[in-house]
C-alpha cells in the first residue's frame, strides 16, 4: 500500500492546525515561500509526532507548483491537498493580491488535479471577503470560473485601472476562489476527486494580528463587533470543518463553499455593517 500524503501549502496558523488533525497515520507535506516559517512548522510537528516532509513552494510560479507535485508523487499517493497560502489587503499591492490569491490558487488546482488519488481530496482555505462583494456580471463569473489559467490575470477587469484597492483585489480574488471550486469540481469528479472551499471569518492567527494592527484593523474590529458570536475564532475550529470536508462524511459535497464567519456576513446582509471597499 502507498504511503499517503496530505499535502498543507501555507505553513501558518490554519494549515499547522489542518496538518495536525489530518496528519497522525500520514505523511505530511508541508509547503511555504517562507521558509524560515516552513522550517518551524516542520519542526514543531515532527517533535510533535508526525511524519513530516517540507519543500518550499511559490504558488505564483507554475515550475514551482509542478516541483512541489513531483516531490509529492514521490512520496506516495496524493490523497488530500489543502491550500491555504495567500496575501491579506494589506500585506501587497493589487497585482500581487490578485497573482497569489487567485492565479496561485488556480495554478495549484491545476497541477494537483493531475495526481490526486481517487477518493482523494482537495480543500482552498478562502476568505469571507468573497462573500461581502456586490454580485458581479454572469459574464465576469463565467470568466473567472473558466478562463484558462495562464489568461486569468489579462482579463480587463481585473486590470489595476478597474480595481480601486487592495480591498476590492482581496473580495475578487476570494470570488474567484470559490467559482473555480465550482468549475474544478467538474474535472476533479472525473478522477473520482472531490474539491471544496471554505470562507473563515476574522481568525486568530498572526496575519490577523497584523491586519488588526494595521490602518485597517478598525474595519475588522467592527466586523467582530457586529457579527452574531462577537468573537474571532481560533484556527482549529476552522481545522475541524476543513477534516469534515475532506473525509467520508462529506463523500457527496463537492463544488461549494463553506462560510465559517460567526455572522459577519449576516450582519452585512441585515444592513448592521457596512460592506468595506
Amino acid at each position: 500500500m502507498l504511503n499517503e500524503i496530505v499535502c498543507i501549502i501555507g505553513a501558518g496558523g490554519i494549515g499547522q492546525a489542518i496538518a495536525r488533525r489530518q496528519g497522525f497515520g500520514k505523511t505530511v507535506l508541508l509547503a511555504d515561500h517562507n521558509e524560515e516559517t516552513l522550517s518551524a512548522a516542520s519542526l514543531e510537528l515532527s517533535q510533535a509526532g508526525y511524519q513530516v516532509k517540507s519543500c518550499p513552494v511559490d504558488v505564483t510560479s507554475r515550475s514551482s507548483v509542478k516541483n512541489l507535485v513531483l516531490f509529492a508523487q514521490s512520496l506516495g499517493s496524493v490523497v488530500q491537498v489543502v491550500n491555504t497560502a495567500g496575501l491579506s489587503p494589506n500585506m501587497a499591492p493589487v497585482e500581487k493580491v490578485l497573482e497569489v490569491d487567485l492565479y496561485g490558487a488556480a495554478v495549484v488546482f491545476e497541477e494537483f488535479e493531475a495526481v490526486i488519488a481517487q477518493g482523494g481530496a482537495g480543500l482552498i482555505i478562502s476568505s469571507m471577503a468573497g462573500h461581502m462583494m456586490p454580485a458581479l456580471t454572469p459574464e465576469q463569473d463565467n470568466a473567472l470560473a473558466f478562463t484558462p489559467t495562464e489568461k486569468l490575470l489579462e482579463l480587463p477587469f481585473l486590470q489595476k485601472d478597474a480595481v480601486p484597492n487592495t480591498l476590492v483585489a482581496y473580495m475578487i480574488a476570494k470570488r474567484a476562489n470559490h467559482l473555480r471550486v465550482q468549475a474544478s469540481a467538474v474535472t476533479w469528479g472525473e478522477k473520482g476527486a472531490r474539491v471544496n472551499s471554505i470562507s473563515p471569518g476574522v481568525v486568530v492567527t498572526p496575519l490577523a494580528r497584523h491586519e488588526l494592527e494595521s490602518d485597517i484593523g478598525d474595519i475588522y474590529r467592527a466586523m467582530v463587533d457586529a457579527s452574531a458570536v462577537k468573537r474571532m475564532a481560533p484556527p482549529e475550529e476552522i481545522a475541524i470543518a476543513a477534516s469534515w470536508l475532506l473525509g467520508p462524511d462529506a463523500g457527496f459535497i463537492t463544488g461549494s463553499d463553506l462560510l465559517i464567519d460567526g455572522g459577519v456576513i449576516a450582519a452585512m446582509r441585515a444592513g448592521k455593517l457596512q460592506t468595506p471597499g
